[in-house]
């Protein structure tokens, strides 16, 4: 039996990461939420099926920045590291946090199938973005209902679910998109030594 795991990466230990582990019908097999690195690793070095499980890990936001709102609004958004205009005091243009990169490595060195996944492109190729903002509640109301409906995830359960663990569920659907249709998927640039991947085409169930 193969399992997809889903990681959605918090950027520090004071927000939830979502973790999800799914089969090839769709079934949940596990979902939780953890916060400490320590305890990310504990689990994955814990988890008896790990090496029969694909992963793919979520790309956080780096939350290193100058202080001021309209750094922080800008910092995802802007097109600023070839402005030779705006310094880059503090490291403040750099999008994604390495926090988890070198256990990531490791993990991957052991022979574990592991990639990583920009949240945002992946929920816009597969028709899981909504006009509401980002993480709100009608956010996270829609992701439920669009699992649920779209991708036939019929374990999901009616009452409001954390965000960070139906992200998870998103990773975990791209990689079983990659197990079973291969050339759907292709790498969109490297980070840290690992591929970030995403879908070509919005993936058509069948079950």
């Amino acid at each position: 039996m193969e399992y997809y795991m889903g990681i959605s990466m918090a950027m520090a230990s004071t927000i939830d990461t979502g973790v999800a582990v799914i089969d090839n019908f769709g079934k949940i097999i596990l979902i939780d939420k953890l916060y400490k690195m320590s305890d990310i690793q504990f689990f994955l070095d814990n988890y008896s099926s790990l090496k029969q499980s694909h992963i793919a890990v979520s790309l956080p936001w780096d939350n290193s920045m100058l202080e001021g709102k309209w750094r922080i609004l800008s910092k995802p958004y802007q097109m600023v590291r070839g402005n030779k205009n705006l310094l880059n005091r503090d490291n403040w243009t750099q999008r994604y946090s390495t926090r988890g990169c070198d256990y990531f490595r490791n993990l991957q060195s052991a022979g574990i199938d592991i990639c990583r996944f920009e949240l945002y492109l992946t929920r816009q190729k597969l028709s899981l973005s909504s006009y509401f903002k980002e993480r709100t509640p009608a956010d996270c109301k829609f992701l439920q209902n669009a699992l649920k409906t779209e991708y036939q995830f019929e374990d999901i359960p009616p009452n409001m679910m954390p965000m960070s663990q139906m992200e998870a569920v998103v990773g975990a659907l791209i990689m079983r998109e990659r197990a079973n249709h291969p050339d759907n998927i292709h790498k969109i640039f490297d980070f840290n030594g690992i591929d970030v991947i995403n879908i070509k085409n919005k993936i058509v169930t069948n079950f």
